[in-house]
Formats: structure tokens, sequence, C-alpha cells
């Protein structure tokens, strides 16, 4: 026993240990340091994905429930959120950055807190900065308000109270835990892989461990009532609305023909070109979480939570999978598992050298080679991060998308209506009927689903004409520009068809933005002369009398 008890206490005092004093103020400067870089970009022009949450959340914010004029196949928990920051911050870019900033902080905190309770202060650490990090990269269009950045907030919230409750056996904690990840599925589909993720940890855990079969019962009924109480409350409010059929529909009978569109093979070649593009910038970051990876089999004191950890990599992979579209802000749900990674590797390199007497003075060296590999991410990376103009930005990553120009377009729709008179988008470009303030003619906010070989097409291209015909919008904008529509060779042209007859009939041209590569050139009084010069254009009808 007392040869026992020695052992003990060499690990103990040899075990490299960081002080809370350390631990906090290094995460704070993370926070700092990541923040600032986002606070010089608050003003960055939204994209479509913004704004259509940020119109949703206007809609929200004005009393209009949502699917009412604003369809969507995403589940409406991040729209509510956006109506949340709005009402705090302001309806513009920057108050919606501002709430991504704080979002994007909170995460920071609880993956240092996840790393921290599973593998210590250091791996701690190495985690937030790797999340603050991979997280902000426009490889992942970090710097956007994606409905990613909003799942992965109640996800870990959800992951931390599960590993309390399955600590202090608490039922209340359960269904807290089930609530958490509940909520990052309301934010957006994919987020049921965390639901699932937490669902199979709390039986691998339990099952072995519990004497009271009952009480496991127990613990996993709360953790599902809890998880299926912000779906089941949503259903109820939306059924209150009015808008059940709507939501249904979209999210789901859409929502399933919308992930069988894309080939396995082509998700293949997906994955492979944009997961290249997604790891290129930080690399050695990547390495460092493969390191970690592997770490987790070699190590004794590693391999404890190695079920955990490989489970919770798998889920987040899968999240990352619907579809097989692997677009670049998808990959966000997969880096808190490759940040727990990266503070895991660096974490019990920092312990095996502080262990033995030998190698003592090699301990700061897993963390100087992770500072070296972080500073070269991020001076890789410093034209975006530090010196470029947002909006030139804006141009350059989305270039031939209209980002920039919808303020514009915005404005002029502003100045020509009455806050109470309906304009229509006739494109992909939500964010305009944000900027304008004014409310949609019709609730199809994209023209993707009108131009997919799905069975729906046809018949959603018909009702998009009824609603805009029953409302006779004041203002028309038509959207000339392919990445708005991504038309195929056999889609159904309808929609165009239509357009070119009724609203170059019924309505007269005011207004053009001719977008070229280097600028945009905007003709307003001579709109009706004006030829357009560029194969990338806006138009803007105003209805006849």
């Amino acid at each position: 026993m007392g040869k026992k008890k020695k052992t003990n206490r060499k690990v103990e005092t040899t075990t490299f240990r960081l002080s809370p004093f350390w631990a906090y103020g290094l995460l704070l400067v993370i926070i700092c340091f990541f923040g600032l870089i986002r606070a010089r970009l608050l003003n960055f022009p939204l994209e479509r994905d913004e704004g259509e949450y940020a119109y949703a959340g206007q809609l929200i914010l004005h009393a209009v429930a949502p699917y009412q004029l604003c369809y969507s196949m995403k589940l409406p928990g991040t729209a509510a959120a956006y109506a949340l920051v709005l009402a705090l911050f302001g309806e513009s870019p920057t108050g919606v950055h501002l709430g991504l900033l704080i979002v994007n902080s909170a995460t920071i905190v609880l993956v240092y807190f996840l790393a921290q309770q599973l593998f210590g202060k250091v791996a701690g650490i190495v985690a937030a900065a790797s999340y603050a990090l991979l997280s902000l990269e426009p490889s992942v269009l970090g710097f956007a308000g994606h409905a990613t950045q909003f799942v992965v907030l109640p996800a870990m919230g959800g992951i931390l109270v599960l590993l309390k409750a399955l600590r202090f056996n608490r039922l209340t904690l359960f269904v807290a835990s089930g609530m958490l990840l509940g909520l990052a599925f309301l934010m957006k589909q994919p987020g049921i892989f965390f639901v699932l993720f937490g669902f199979v940890y709390l039986l691998q855990r339990q099952w072995k461990h519990i004497v009271d079969r009952r009480r496991l019962i127990l613990q996993v009924v709360a953790f599902l009532l809890g998880a299926v109480f912000p779906f089941g409350l949503t259903c109820l409010l939306l059924l209150g609305a009015g808008v059940f059929q709507k939501f249904w529909f979209w999210t789901f009978l859409y929502a399933s023909e919308y992930g069988t569109i894309v080939r396995f093979s082509e998700g293949l070649r997906i994955l492979w070109d944009n997961g290249l593009s997604v790891i290129g910038p930080a690399s050695f970051l990547w390495i460092i979480a493969a390191a970690g990876l592997i770490t987790l089999f070699w190590d004794r004191r590693a391999r404890v939570h190695a079920v955990f950890v490989t489970s919770f990599l798998v889920f987040s992979f899968a999240a990352v999978c619907p579809g097989l579209y692997f677009r670049q802000h998808y990959f966000v749900l997969l880096l808190p598992a490759t940040s727990l990674l990266c503070g895991i590797a660096v974490g019990r390199a920092t312990d095996a050298l502080a262990e033995s007497r030998a190698s003592r003075m090699w301990v700061p060296t897993p963390a100087l080679t992770f500072l070296i590999a972080l500073m070269a991410a991020i001076i890789g990376q410093a034209e975006f991060f530090f010196e470029a103009d947002p909006v030139l930005a804006c141009r350059a990553i989305y270039a031939g998308n209209p980002f920039t120009e919808a303020l514009k377009i915005a404005d002029f729709l502003k100045a020509h209506s009455t806050q109470d008179e309906k304009i229509a988008v006739i494109g992909s470009e939500p964010e305009i009927y944000f900027y304008s303030g004014r409310q949609s003619a019709t609730g199809y906010i994209y023209m993707y689903p009108l131009m997919e070989p799905q069975p729906f097409a046809i018949t959603m291209q018909k009702e998009m004409i009824s609603e805009i015909e029953q409302a006779r919008p004041e203002l028309v904008v038509l959207v000339d520009s392919p990445l708005s529509w991504l038309r195929k060779p056999d889609s159904d042209t309808t929609i165009l068809e239509w357009t070119e007859k009724v609203v170059r009939r019924q309505y007269r041209l005011v207004g053009i933005a001719d977008m070229f590569e280097e600028k945009t050139e905007y003709h307003w009084d001579d709109a009706a002369t004006y030829r357009p010069r560029s194969p990338l254009r806006i138009f803007v009808f105003k209805k006849t009398a």
C-alpha cells in the first residue's frame, strides 16, 4: 500500500500543471485577439445565407411567423437567434456580426472547458486557440453568421452538461443536456448528429457501470425528453401561427428531395476539393490534430477518453455530410472535435515530457510548436485578417455574387417605396429584403429549388408566380446572375418566361446595376436607354399606373 501511495504522489507532482491565473489569462487573450479581428470585419456585407436569417429574424420582430413570407428548408432556430441579435444590436450587417462575435467567443470558452475537463488546462488553451482561428478562416467562411456557428454553441453546452450529468447522476442535468443538444438541432438539421452523439455516449458510459437498469432508463428518457422539447415546442408555436404545413413541407418533404440531388461519386469529389481548401490555410494545425488522434491509441491516459473523442469526431464529421454538398461553412461543425484533438496532442506531449526528469527541459517544446503553427496560419492570412477592406474582400471572395450591390439596390427600393408596400426579388438575394426593410411579395426567397431536378420545382414556380400576381408589388428586382439561379440544362424556365412577358409589360425599368470585376456601374436616371455591357446585372422595375 505504501509503494502504491508513493507512485501516485510521483505521477501527480511531475505532470505539468498550468495555474488557473495563467489559464484564464491566456483564454482572455485568445478571445480578445480573435475578437478584435472579427470587430474589424463587422461591416462585412451580408451574403445570402446571412440575408435569409436576417430577413426571417426581421419578420419575427415584426410579428410575422417563419415560413409565412420566407420559405426555407432550414429549421427556424437560427432565424430566431438572429431576431434576438437584431433586437439587441440593430438591423444591420454590423449588428449581425457583433452577435456572431459573441456567439463565437462563447463557443471558444466552451471548447476550452471541454478540453480542460478531459485533458487539462494546457489542452484547454490549445483547443480554444485552435477553434478561435479555424472558425474565423475564410476557408470555412468563418466571418459570416452561418447556421453552423449557431449549431456549435448549444451543442458544446449540451455535451458539457452531459458530462456533468454522468458525473453526478442527476436527472435534471440529463434533461438540460438534451434540451441544449435539441436546440442545436433546431438551429439546423445536421445538429441532430450531436443529439445522436449524446445518446450513444450516454448509453455506452452507463451500460457498463450502472447497477440499477431502471435508473439508466430514466436517464435516457430524461435526455430524450429534453432533446425533443425545443422541436416539439416549435411545432406547437408554428401550428398556432398557421404555418405548420409550410414548415413541414419545406424542412422535411422538400429537404429530403434536396438531400438526394448529389450523386455519391460527385459528393466524394466535392469532399476532396473543399476538404483540401479548408485544411490548406492552417495545415500544420490539422497535422497536430492528426497527431492528437494517434495519441488516443498509444497514450495510456488519453485512452481513458478515447471512446468519447472518437465518437465525437465521427458524429461531427457525419454532421458535415448530409446531402453530400460539403460546402465550406459545413466544416465548422467539425472544428470543435478537430480543436479538441489539437489540445490532446499538445497537452499529453507536455505531460509526457514533464513526467520524465531527463526531458523536463523540453517541456515547453509542444506548446512552442503549436504556437509556431498557429502564428504561421495567422501570418498566411494576415492580409484578410488585418488589412483587407471588408467590402473589397467581399467582392474578392464572392466574385459574381451581388452582395455588395445589394446595399445600393436596397437603398433605391427604400427611397422609392413606402414601408407598407411589398417588393419582389426574382433571384436568390434575400439580403435585399433585409436591407430595404420591405416585406416580400412571395415566400420564395431562393430560386435554387425552382431550378433543381426535383418533383416540386414546377409547382413551386407556379406558386411563386401566383403569389407575386396577387400581391402586385410596387417594385420588382430581377437578378441576372448565374450564381443567383444555378440553372441546370434541364431546368424548367416557366418563371423566367413569365418575368419576360408579364413583368416587363406591367412594370417599367427604373434601375440597372451593371456588375464588372473591378466595380459596379449603377444607372437610375438613364435605365430605360442604357444597354448593359456585363453578363452580370440587376434590373429594378417599378409598377406602371
